[in-house]
């Protein structure tokens, strides 16, 4: 059976997500923990303003702010590109 796994080192990011990870790294992970619950705070007040749609509209924030603070946190941990981490990188043949 074939392994199609890409391998730490193996593929490297552009310079333009690099850019945009070493600004956003920079973001504390509960502001997008804070704009998860605060989209939920006003999806509540929409409902309870009797504004259904625009309540599962803004309710519907809270799992992509939740993602993004997770991709934030990876990348404040791990680094953007396994090629940034040596130890990542250590059991591969040098070429």
């Amino acid at each position: 059976m074939t392994d199609y796994r890409v391998l730490p080192g193996e593929a490297q990011e552009d310079q333009i997500t690099a850019a945009i990870e070493k600004y956003t790294a920079q973001v504390p992970s509960s502001v997008y923990l804070g704009a998860a619950l605060a989209s939920m705070a006003v999806s509540v007040g929409f409902k309870a303003a009797r504004k259904t749609d625009m309540a599962l509209f803004i309710g519907q924030w809270a799992a992509p702010f939740l993602l993004l603070g997770l991709y934030n946190k990876l990348v404040k941990i791990h680094g953007s590109d396994a090629t940034a981490n040596p130890a990542l990188t250590a059991h591969l043949p040098r070429n």
